[in-house]
């Protein structure tokens, strides 16, 4: 057994939840006749013995040859047995009431038994003749304890027995814990053992490397695992060997190369390695594990690759402009000699005992090549009971970022907005479906130029709708490429909407400053800029790949998933900028068109006066709408005024939708020559009786 192995120590906590005797009679041995005899007994306790005057020798039964040694003394350790076939490298400390916390060499138990003593008192008239008695020892010695307090023994043999397992949430009270501990429950008579030695068993052979060579920058760990094959040669004829670089843990396994199988480590606390058994579930007691798929070892070999490392890099901070950081400043990598990838079993890298409250923590790869350009593809996100699990189809560094989750939001709030949403999603859907269906399947005329521009605002909302419905259906099913696809397409939706905006004002204002006239290809220039300027913006964060999915944090506990932008300064950089420009134009030409509306003089007859006045009211209303106005509740509104002004964007735009179609009703009701002028481009002021925007005169 090797130096290491033999300083490891056993940690016993027991919980006695009885008062009695609990000395029993374990037959372990057998003398030389065959009888069974009672195994050797150290004593411990916790008490410094008062008035009682415990033997510092071998007590010593001359028929059964069971062996007594009483460590109880004011200086243990300085009694005369523990140098005669005991082991007496013991702690013993009370953690709270019936509750013992114990530390034992690896070896005790092999050696002998212990009994602990509740109570350190001793009735001297009992030795040494009464032990010495040929007969009677248990009873005898029971006598001279006093052991009404209560006892235990524990045997090795007896009570932990050999299978038993790891038991994280029972172990974890062990906060210094060895790496064989055990913990040991009595209830009256029944007792039970939970094994919280950490499952697997040590690489064979050690190696610590030039701690020089111990990268600071992420850049640098690109060097290091590229130089994990030299160490083959290091460790002989060693299959597995622990790798240790400054601060740099991990660990290399030799690859078979016929039928090479799976591969499972766990990383301590303390920076160790264990090797797992293949196919293990049982991960607890680790803050770290890696299950490497057989796939993966089995296109390794293929590919010539001759091992597998992985290497835990901690303290490797990165500032990458956003607000996202690495979780723990910690980089794990995994190398295997050959490029894997496009894995159907994922590798699976678990974080356990992850702090994430306050953080949106998603699992990240980053391919070792430039500057870390962290991505979500090819990793997916399971977060389960305070762990996570990074399910990935690759190689390469891996590591878990924190976004800020943006002030949680009340449950009450977060349901009514939802609800309001949704219905306002399908009505306004209904009635931008209606004014299409219209347009492409009744419409007898040819459309004009304003017209036009309506139907394809009509077609990006309701892309946008449809998406945000189906938007959480599409996040709850866990699949990377369908997430990034629908937070694309629902981006760009928006950012469409947005841009038709401003071909609407673009076109009210070429239309009332008649600036339109023989601009050839007219309106496929508009159509071109209203659909292809969000499409530069959608493919540049694709390349760049910055979709995947967020967390939606609600204050009663509860959470929703949505396909999105999971980088917040992305989201408000790039959308809030594109809508404040959008936003600027648009309101310009909105307040030009409604102080010309204001002014505008109607026929001098007292029966329209009310008429006119409502039709300036509705048309002002309809431009509202339509040049986006009301999506400045959204963007430009912060703190107290936050949640209000939600509520007033959500109300006005579940209306939207039904507005936009009464506008496409009453503007497409206008005469053949306002239609045929329209067609020219050219415009004049317009009535008020009239459609103020599509209306035209020759």
């Amino acid at each position: 057994m090797s130096p290491l192995a033999r300083n490891h120590h056993w940690i016993f906590v027991v919980e006695i939840l009885f008062f009695g005797i609990l000395l029993q009679n374990h037959m372990c041995e057998t003398d030389a006749n065959g009888s069974p005899m009672l195994k050797n007994m150290l004593f411990i306790t916790n008490q410094t013995p008062l008035n009682s005057t415990f033997p510092s020798d071998v007590v010593y039964h001359d028929q059964n040859k069971t062996q007594l040694c009483f460590n109880i003394s004011s200086e243990p350790r300085n009694t005369v047995c523990c140098s005669k076939n005991f082991n007496c490298n013991a702690k013993i400390e009370l953690l709270r009431d019936n509750v013992y916390h114990l530390t034992l060499n690896e070896t005790t138990l092999s050696m002998h038994d212990v009994v602990v003593l509740q109570k350190a008192t001793f009735t001297n008239s009992c030795l040494p003749s009464r032990f010495y008695n040929s007969t009677g020892l248990i009873l005898h010695l029971l006598d001279c304890l006093k052991t009404g307090e209560g006892n235990i023994r524990l045997s090795q043999d007896g009570l932990c027995g050999q299978n038993t397992t790891y038991d994280e949430t029972t172990c974890k009270e062990l906060t210094n814990a060895g790496d064989l501990s055990h913990v040991i429950k009595l209830d009256g008579r029944k007792k039970t053992c939970v094994c919280c030695k950490l499952p697997g068993s040590k690489p064979e052979v050690s190696l610590t490397l030039n701690a020089m060579d111990a990268p600071v920058k992420p850049q640098e760990a690109t060097n290091v695992m590229k130089k994990l094959g030299s160490v083959l040669t290091m460790m002989g004829n060693s299959s597995t060997a622990a790798v240790k670089i400054g601060n740099i843990t991990g660990v290399v396994a030799k690859l078979p190369q016929l039928n090479p199988p799976s591969l499972n480590f766990g990383f301590a606390g303390t920076g160790d390695v264990n090797i797992l058994e293949e196919q293990t579930t049982q991960v607890g007691g680790f803050f770290r594990t890696i299950q490497i798929p057989k796939e993966a070892t089995e296109m390794a070999v293929k590919k010539n690759g001759l091992y597998a490392g992985v290497l835990l890099f901690p303290n490797l901070s990165q500032k990458d402009g956003s607000s996202s950081s690495i979780f723990n400043n910690e980089i794990l990598g995994i190398e295997m000699g050959a490029e894997i990838s496009n894995l159907s079993d994922t590798i699976d890298i678990r974080y356990s005992s992850m702090n994430t409250s306050g953080f949106s923590a998603v699992c990240s790869s980053w391919n070792g090549k430039g500057s870390p350009n962290w991505t979500t593809d090819g990793c997916q996100t399971v977060e389960v009971n305070g762990s996570i699990t990074c399910q990935c189809t690759h190689l390469t560094f891996f590591a878990i970022l924190m976004s800020p989750t943006p002030t949680n939001i009340s449950a009450t709030v977060y349901k009514t907005l939802t609800k309001i949403t949704e219905a306002g999603c399908g009505v306004s859907m209904f009635f931008l479906g209606a004014g299409l269906f219209m347009h492409f399947l009744i419409r007898k005329t040819k459309s004009s130029n304003a017209t036009t521009i309506l139907i394809n605002l009509f077609i990006a909302l309701f892309a946008l709708n449809f998406c945000f419905l189906i938007n959480k259906t599409i996040a709850d099913l866990k699949n990377d490429s369908g997430c990034v696809a629908m937070a694309a397409f629902l981006h760009y939706s928006m950012l469409a909407t947005f841009t038709w905006f401003s071909m609407q004002a673009l076109h009210l204002y070429i239309s009332l400053r008649k600036l339109s006239a023989n601009t050839k290809h007219y309106i496929y220039k508009i159509c071109i800029t209203g659909w292809v300027t969000p499409a530069v913006v959608i493919i540049a964060l694709l390349a760049a790949k910055k979709y995947g999915n967020i967390v939606i944090q609600v204050d009663d506990g509860t959470s929703e998933n949505m396909c999105w932008i999971p980088d917040s300064s992305v989201h408000v950089g790039l959308n809030v900028g594109y809508y404040a420009i959008v936003f600027l134009f648009t309101f310009s030409i909105f307040s030009i068109t409604v102080m010309q509306i204001l002014h505008f003089k109607s026929k001098p007859v007292q029966d329209q006066e009310i008429s006119a006045s409502k039709t300036k009211f509705l048309s002002i209303l309809g431009l509202f709408f339509l040049l986006g106005i009301s999506w400045a509740f959204a963007f430009f509104s912060y703190g107290p005024l936050l949640i209000p002004s939600f509520y007033i964007f959500t109300i006005l735009n579940s209306f939207q939708g039904f507005l936009l179609f009464i506008y496409y009703y009453h503007s497409t009701k206008i005469t053949p020559e306002a239609n045929s002028g329209s067609r020219t481009g050219s415009s004049s002021t317009p009535t008020v009786a009239e459609n103020i925007y599509t209306a035209s005169s020759k």
